[in-house]
């Protein structure tokens, strides 16, 4: 297997020029937190707990039927094969369900930590992952603070997989399939800035039936897939010692703090990866 010497050293250009620029990068994404995104409110205190949203999400997608049933004590987290799961949990207001899936960042850790811009935050709101980008390095697994994006390890063609808020849907004028297919309505699909002036509302129409907190309106810099519930958020799950800044704006000085070979080491892999990638897809095609 032969390098392609201009590839790669192409690769490791912008490379360079992204060690030089860092800080300038990581502005960019922060900018794009005044578009308005589409985004998803979920409300607890509808949701029964039937897992529609789990059937409709696999059947939209292609992926295995949901295994096992909400049950208290028991956690089901997403996979390779399930983008979304129902959970319940006793709470002090009693058993309480909560549908747990990739959160949908303003700001997404996962998207700033790839280097190929495969795990990609697009203009209506979802983040979603690319393959035909993806250099398999799995960055985007480790930095995400809600542990969402699942690598499928035991297949011969792996892919990230994760929630996309259903984004082909979306750009046809559609809505993601577990928010239209809920029977109970706990799901509501809009403007992030809308459906945080709802959830607001009903907080304050019925103070005793709601928690005074959006999860997810602030926190790691405001999500696009937000909660309401009727108890504190830690009692359903949830992690509630996340900062409320983007973790990308962590690492606006990390270029200038860290030796240079610990940031280059990815770029020179990508530099490979982009430079082999060729001789990869002529292999295969003389082995047809």
């Amino acid at each position: 297997m032969s390098l392609d010497r201009r590839n790669f050293i192409k690769t490791l250009g912008v490379a360079g020029v992204t060690l030089a620029v860092g800080k300038s990068t990581v502005a960019s994404v922060t900018k794009g937190t005044n578009i308005e995104f589409y985004g998803m409110l979920y409300d607890s205190t509808r949701c029964v707990g039937c897992q529609t949203c789990e059937n409709v999400c696999a059947e939209v997608h292609g992926l295995p039927a949901p295994e096992g049933t909400p049950k208290v004590g028991v956690v089901r987290k997403t996979d390779e094969k399930h983008r979304t799961v129902v959970n319940s949990y006793k709470t002090s207001k009693g058993d309480l369900f909560v549908k747990k899936q990739c959160m949908h960042c303003n700001e997404p850790a996962c998207a700033a930590a790839c280097l190929t811009q495969a795990m990609h935050k697009t203009k209506e709101g979802p983040v979603i992952w690319r393959g035909n980008k993806c250099m398999g390095c799995r960055y985007c697994m480790v930095s995400c603070p809600f542990d969402m994006p699942k690598f499928e390890y035991h297949s011969p063609n792996p892919k990230i997989e994760k929630c996309t808020m259903c984004y082909e849907r979306i750009k046809e004028g559609g809505k993601p399939a577990c928010a239209e297919n809920c029977p109970a309505e706990a799901i509501t699909f809009g403007k992030r800035r809308d459906l945080i002036k709802e959830a607001r509302k009903r907080i304050c129409e019925k103070p005793d039936q709601y928690s005074d907190q959006i999860y997810g309106e602030r926190e790691t810099g405001g999500t696009g897939f937000i909660y309401q519930a009727p108890v504190p958020y830690n009692e359903l799950g949830f992690n509630t010692h996340l900062q409320n800044s983007s973790y990308p704006a962590l690492s606006k000085g990390f270029l200038y703090s860290v030796p240079s070979i610990f940031v280059l080491v990815p770029p020179i892999l990508l530099g490979i990866h982009e430079a082999t990638k060729d001789n990869h897809i002529k292999e295969g095609e003389e082995n047809e």
